[in-house]
């Protein structure tokens, strides 16, 4: 094997090492801030429609604020329709199943939101 390909494995290896442990870190983090992944998950799968903070408005007229989902029906009830997929709602709201980690999360960020 040349020097060159053993200097480009060299770098390749490296540079696996670094995204294992980022991704492992991101890992740890996620699992260590449930409220943190579950505001991601929403910002990413949510917010077109939801307002998913404390102070903006939905851009769907028939999505909900998260900040208010609670005064419709207790949280809890969400964990099995996040696990099942959500089929009901406002009629162009996609379908999306969620895992057991991102129900937790989400619930958590979604409770985090309520005004006492």
């Amino acid at each position: 094997m040349s020097l060159k390909w053993v200097t480009c494995l060299s770098v390749y290896s490296a540079h696996a090492a670094i995204v294992a442990v980022v991704l492992g870190l991101t890992t740890v983090l996620v699992s260590a801030d449930p409220i943190a992944h579950g505001r991601a998950l929403v910002e990413v799968n949510c917010a077109r429609c939801h307002a998913v903070g404390q102070t903006d408005v939905s851009s769907h007229p028939d999505a909900p604020e998260l900040r208010k989902l609670s005064q419709r029906y207790p949280l809890t009830d969400l964990e099995e329709a996040l696990a099942e997929g959500i089929s009901t709602g406002h009629p162009d709201m996609p379908e999306w199943v969620a895992t057991p980690d991102q129900i937790e999360a989400i619930i958590a960020y979604i409770g985090s939101l309520q005004r006492p």
